[in-house]
């Protein structure tokens, strides 16, 4: 009798359909089963986690660095760097939307049925089969009984419908059958359970419909039946077919849109994989005032962009201002301040040759995002190299120390941060840190005849090091490597004219033998010594010195000791030549004043502790390997603002799933279907009796206590004395279900 009043629950099989082939039965069946539709949301989930994990769209080189080469052409392969946009996960998220939509289109018409139905046709013996009823009598007629049971069920939020005329059951049905009447109440609440699995399972089709809507699907639906096709080659922006364009009624797009200060643009590009499309825009955004503030570490705090958007079809103008996180809304697109660049900030630097034995300065000048030639004359080798000028950053915050004056481990830790590796004598230590903004910085690349590229990254403003300011001249080979600096000391001019002197002067031959042969009458002069046949040999070897040093530095010297002197004696050779070194250094560095018609330096300290920096830097510039050095004199900035405009029809919807699958989940778990029903019937005395039962999806706790509480408030309104039930009931009422 139970399985007539419980209600039914939805089946794990799916719909049956009539075929004469076995395998459209089956395999209709399994689509529209629960356990298809729960074996793909699984699968979904594990690849969710997946992507997830592994991190997406980044750059190739990102991946072959974090997982090799193998595992990287591999998770490329099977669309894990991509996991949301590949076509095999949109086969699941099909598969989970047409299994879905048949499970409600199979269980919601039986759902609906069940909210409706009153179950008003059962009889006295099925109520008392039920686990939680009561049996009672009392001195009100059956009407009376009747009425004061819906009206309390009502008040308790239940509805109640009443039927009349009920064949009297029971010892007294023999006297009176005609004339007596018997009333059936059928209660029910929290029907709106029923409609939480509707709500839920169409909230996964919603969402999946919606996500669907705002991938690339439709771009790709576009390459399938119109025709589209990505822009094949690098070309200019009017010069792009109509093939690799989407037109403003695009329905779905998301792509980026730079503009300069002063500029506009009313195309967006939109990447597609490796490609990318052009999509026009039923507008136009131009640019007034790019603005950005930094945090004390250097982090853009906020940044925002005044703009001025003119709709192609009315004319009509407004302006904006767009920040992080406040978009703005025109014609249903959304744009979003995204991030900023350089639109193109216009540099003067002054050239310096690497190469030669001529110190002189070139002018120089470019604009961020373009490239300029640089003549033979200027590449100081006999080559033209082309430069490209890639960034400019205005501020640039470092963790510096207190420029020498803390103590020897603190001193250590200068520019670690930023500078990854400096050629000359790297920085290791603690980690103090005291941030400064060191100035302006430029960054370009090198290209020669063949097409090979270096990027460099130098700054305007020495940076002082160790007690010491510094030129800092970065070089990279490849883009994924870090900046390795040569550190150039700043001269009494804060320039680096003087180090240029002293380079150019060590490739000078002439210069060289004319440092050494000073070097030698100097020594022997301030040591009282007279003896000329000690005097050539020490030119000899000064000069020698100047020689190996002029080829790659500190290596050349090395490389000469260990072929010219024994294991033995190399330590104390070693000392003794870089002393002749220095020595030979001082006058070849008054040499090349003298030539360019410049007093000669003070011989102190300052001046000795500027030319021993200035000899490692020169050793440095031998793997330096860039013909010229590019320095920054002045600039005139100029921002752009990255937006990300996009028509996303898909976010409503997928936030009307989310708002449905709230509601769902809330109905499924906390809303608790419960029926009552109550026979009463005709009992002695002219009085009534009462049989009240109830049910409900899961016997909690709490419907317990319902039961409990809603039986002795029926048994106290209508005045029914509840009868106590047999031992054999009593022993089953006792057994509560786990």
């Amino acid at each position: 009798m139970n399985g007539s009043v419980e209600p039914a629950s939805p089946g794990t099989t799916g719909l049956q359909v009539r075929s004469r082939s076995a395998f459209v039965r089956d395999s209709v069946e399994l689509i529209s089963s629960m356990r298809f539709a729960i074996s793909v949301l699984s699968i979904i989930a594990i690849a969710s986690v997946i992507g997830t994990v592994i991190q997406q769209n980044q750059p190739p080189i990102n991946y072959l660095n974090q997982f090799g080469p193998f595992w990287a052409e591999l998770f490329k392969a099977v669309g894990l760097t991509a996991l949301y946009t590949t076509g095999w996960f949109y086969v699941l998220l099909t598969f989970l939307v047409t299994s879905t939509t048949l499970c409600i289109v199979r269980n919601a018409p039986r759902f609906v049925r069940e909210m409706r139905d009153m179950r008003d046709r059962v009889r006295e013996g099925s109520l008392r089969a039920i686990h939680h009823h009561i049996e009672g009598a009392g001195a009100e007629a059956p009407a009376e009984i009747t009425r004061r049971a819906v009206a309390l069920l009502r008040a308790r939020g239940f509805k109640a419908v009443v039927r009349e005329g009920q064949p009297p059951v029971g010892p007294d049905s023999a006297a009176g059958a005609a004339e007596a009447q018997t009333f059936l109440i059928a209660a029910k609440a929290g029907s709106a359970n029923r409609l939480g699995y509707i709500a839920a399972h169409s909230a996964i089709v919603v969402m999946a419909v919606g996500y669907l809507l705002d991938t690339n699907l439709p771009i790709r639906m576009q390459m399938l039946f119109a025709g589209k096709a990505p822009i094949q080659a690098a070309t200019t922006v009017d010069s792009v077919p109509a093939s690799a364009r989407f037109g403003p009624a695009n329905p779905s797009f998301r792509g980026d849109v730079l503009i300069p200060e002063g500029e506009a643009s009313d195309v967006a590009v939109v990447p597609y994989r490796d490609a990318l499309f052009l999509q026009d825009l039923p507008f136009s955004i131009a640019l007034k005032k790019f603005s950005v503030a930094y945090y004390p570490t250097g982090m853009p705090r906020e940044f925002k962009s005044e703009v001025v958007v003119t709709d192609k079809d009315s004319g009509k103008q407004q302006e904006a201002e767009i920040k992080v996180n406040e978009p703005l809304i025109h014609r249903g697109i959304a744009i979003y301040q995204s991030s900023f660049e350089d639109g193109g900030s216009r540099l003067k630097l002054t050239g310096w040759p690497m190469r030669g034995a001529r110190a002189y300065t070139f002018d120089f000048a470019g604009e961020i995002g373009q490239s300029a030639r640089l003549g033979r004359g200027d590449a100081a080798g006999g080559d033209a190299y082309q430069v490209e000028f890639s960034g400019f950053r205005a501020i640039n915050v470092e963790n510096l120390a207190n420029g020498g004056e803390d103590d020897a481990a603190a001193t250590e830790q200068r520019f670690q941060d930023h500078v990854a590796s400096v050629v000359s004598s790297t920085t290791r230590g603690s980690k103090n840190k005291d941030l400064h903004n060191v100035g302006p910085s430029v960054q370009y690349k090198l290209r020669d005849k063949s097409g090979q590229a270096r990027e460099f990254s130098n700054y305007m403003l020495p940076i002082e090091l160790e007690g010491r300011r510094w030129f800092l001249a970065g070089m990279r080979e490849n883009p994924s490597d870090p900046f390795r600096y040569l550190r150039i000391p700043a001269d009494d001019d804060m320039s680096v004219a003087e180090f240029m002197r002293l380079r150019a002067a060590i490739q000078d031959a002439d210069l060289r033998r004319e440092a050494a042969r000073r070097f030698a009458t100097r020594s022997f002069s301030q040591a009282g010594a007279g003896d000329e046949q000690l005097r050539a040999p020490l030119q000899a070897s000064a000069e020698r010195a100047l020689e190996a040093f002029s080829k790659q530095g500190f290596q050349s010297v090395a490389d000469f000791i260990q072929r010219n002197v024994p294991e033995a004696e190399r330590e104390k050779a070693a000392g003794v030549f870089i002393k002749i070194l220095d020595g030979g250094m001082w006058d070849l560095w008054q040499l090349a004043r003298e030539r360019d018609k410049l007093a000669p330096v003070a011989t102190d300290r300052e001046h000795g502790e500027w030319l021993s920096a200035a000899v490692r830097a020169v050793s440095d510039a031998a793997f330096y390997n860039a013909p010229v050095l590019l320095m920054l004199n002045s600039f005139e900035q100029r921002q752009a603002s990255v937006f990300q405009v996009t028509r996303a029809p898909g976010k409503n919807i997928v936030y009307a799933g989310c708002l449905l699958l709230v509601l769902g989940i809330f109905s499924m778990f906390y809303i608790r279907e419960r029926r009552v029903w109550c026979w009463i019937s005709p009992g002695a005395a002219g009085g009534g009796r009462l049989l009240m039962a109830m049910s409900a999806q899961r016997r909690t706790l709490d419907f317990e206590r319902e039961f409990a509480t809603l039986s002795g408030q029926l048994a106290s309104a209508t005045g029914v004395a509840v009868e106590p039930r047999a031992s054999a009931d009593s022993a089953a009422d006792g057994q509560r279900p786990a």
